[in-house]
């Protein structure tokens, strides 16, 4: 993967031990591929205001989503814990669908949140964006947002309380909406940018979580005309792409504006790989895409940019990080306390987002998607991973709840995931297999000690 090395003109020193509690963005990109963001390689379209985010922050190739599809890995990032362990293991449906895929309807409000450490700690709190934890289609009894520890919030048809701007019908998008397809990522930015204008003497949390680039694409009422087969396109992909990186450009503009920029912290990645991938053009040829653990499916864009306190232009290709440790890395930024009712799965990686010092993970890596029948499955079988996955270091071992099946790759070596190891290297694949088998079962099970509902 070619990253960009190149620096342009930026306030950034070196962090600087208590600085003042950063106002925080998490933008949380909807099925965006790690090919869609030029800074890391990506040819579908130049994205120049994400690759400023880049250049003026830093940038980590290891990064991991825990799940390769949305709701479970929105479950992950907001608690820091893995989201079996919620029962949440695919995408949030109908409660017939629900129940087919063994899951619960929404996620418990007892979960540990990242808004509600925050807000315990004096920052006002804010989610805009697609929220898909819980609520929507005839799940009528989600908890509001707000119980999660958010002050104000804005979202979408896949919520408890979608905004009746963005949802003139039961479903996902209509052109009836008041806020248009292609209308909507500025919508959230505004949001963002005039929930900040009105906290601007106290820190602030905001989930910015776009719908974009998720489809249907429909980036203009041109192309809102046109036979619906084709908003799965690439051709009507670009545009929506570019135009999501203009909004991009928008915030930050909008943050300097009002005078914020040094000290707010924005991260940025996506919840899980893309689909379609164009013949794995938006992986850059990793194996694997939306509900796929190979590579495509939940290694992820990740840029943290603080002005402030991260010295611009640096690149991490050795700490092996992953959405569960957000939580409790955003706790030791800013002081807020860690839950005291559970223990998180995820890891504190400050130094190494601060660029003291890249991260060495004291645990491995455990991935969990696709019980039955029921779930959805890429439709090459090729991109299709067997249940179980685990990271430990250069390794990477795939299998399933009884170990019949078995695949084995060192991504130092294969990126790509094309040359199964299994037959070889024995005594590493007896390892993490139990190991992973282990952690499956006993996480699984765990659920029943925190279950209220299903």
């Amino acid at each position: 993967m070619a990253f960009i090395l190149s620096r342009c003109n930026s306030s950034s020193k070196q962090a600087q031990p208590g600085a003042e509690r950063p106002n925080i963005i998490t933008i949380y990109v909807d099925d965006m591929g790690i090919g869609d963001v030029s800074y890391a390689g990506g040819k579908v379209v130049e994205t120049p205001n994400i690759d400023r985010l880049a250049r003026n922050g830093k940038i980590f190739t290891q990064y991991y989503t825990t799940a390769p599809v949305c709701s479970p890995s929105r479950v992950g990032i907001t608690t820091g814990m893995y989201h079996i362990r919620w029962n949440i293991n695919t995408f949030l449906n109908n409660r017939e669908f629900n129940a087919h895929c063994g899951q619960s309807d929404f996620l418990d409000k007892k979960a540990p949140t990242i808004a509600r450490s925050l807000k315990a700690a004096g920052y006002q709190t804010a989610h805009f964006g697609k929220w898909h934890m819980g609520g929507g289609r005839d799940v009528d009894n989600a908890p509001s947002i707000t119980e999660y520890g958010f002050d104000e919030f804005s979202s979408t048809w896949e919520s408890p309380d979608p905004d009746p701007l963005l949802t003139s019908t039961d479903w996902i998008w209509a052109p009836s909406d008041s806020i248009k397809r292609w209308e909507r990522t500025d919508y959230f930015v505004n949001k963002t940018l005039d929930f900040l204008s009105r906290n601007i003497d106290q820190p602030c949390f905001v989930n910015l979580w776009p719908d974009d680039v998720h489809t249907p694409w429909v980036g203009s009422a041109e192309a809102q005309q046109e036979d619906k087969e084709s908003y799965d396109s690439r051709e009507h992909f670009v545009p929506v792409l570019v135009e999501f990186d203009r909004q991009i450009g928008r915030l930050i503009k909008g943050l300097s504006d009002l005078g914020i920029s040094d000290n707010t912290l924005i991260i940025f990645t996506s919840d899980n790989g893309p689909a379609p991938s164009f013949q794995r053009e938006r992986t850059i040829g990793l194996r694997g895409l939306k509900n796929s653990l190979y590579e495509g499916g939940i290694l992820m864009p990740f840029i943290a940019c603080w002005p402030g306190q991260i010295e611009a232009g640096q690149v991490d290709s050795t700490s092996i990080i992953a959405s569960i440790d957000i939580f409790p890395t955003l706790c030791q930024l800013t002081g807020a306390k860690l839950p005291a009712t559970y223990q998180l799965d995820g890891e504190d990686f400050s130094k190494a987002m601060l660029g003291q010092a890249s991260y060495d993970r004291q645990g491995d890596l455990f991935f969990e998607y696709g019980r039955n029948g029921h779930y959805n499955y890429p439709k090459d079988t090729i991109e299709r991973s067997p249940q179980l996955s685990i990271r430990h270091g250069d390794w990477k071992l795939f299998t399933t709840p009884t170990g019949e099946v078995t695949e084995l790759y060192n991504l130092a070596a294969d990126p790509t995931e094309s040359k199964n190891l299994s037959a070889t290297d024995l005594e590493i694949v007896d390892e993490l297999k139990s190991k992973l088998i282990a952690w499956y079962h006993t996480h699984d099970q765990e659920f029943a000690g925190n279950k209220s509902q299903i």
